[in-house]
């Protein structure tokens, strides 16, 4: 049997900006994918805790030490420059791996600056 569970979150990030002219995706800085293990191209679920609005998209690279958050596309309608945002990604495990599960989780101030760092929920 496989469960899936949560793989890692940016909790509580700030959108930098909304670009509906843009193809799709979330743009992230690379500081912010490398410290919770999320990758380019990765399916990602948003939660914005500004209005609620929960939605699916994928990553794509910001420039190193910007601290984007930038929801592009048909996305950038579900937010608002300004608003706090989960950036949830989830992955499958299957009971062995379960045992030595770690899911990440990196906390970020108001500038999108890593706080915290941590391997539980």
């Amino acid at each position: 049997m496989t469960i899936e569970m949560l793989y890692s979150k940016i909790h509580r990030a700030t959108v930098t900006d909304a670009n509906l002219n843009y193809v799709g995706s979330i743009t992230v800085d690379e500081e912010l994918l490398e410290a919770s293990k999320m990758r380019v191209g990765q399916k990602v679920e948003i939660l914005n805790i500004n209005n609620g609005e929960r939605f699916s998209t994928y990553i794509i690279l910001g420039e190193r030490g910007k601290r984007d958050i930038c929801l592009n596309g048909a996305a950038a309608r579900k937010v608002h420059k300004g608003d706090k945002v989960i950036i949830v990604a989830y992955a499958t495990y299957d009971e062995k791996e379960l045992d030595t599960y770690k899911p990440r989780v990196v906390i970020v101030d108001e500038d999108n600056n890593i706080e915290h760092i941590s391997e539980s929920i």
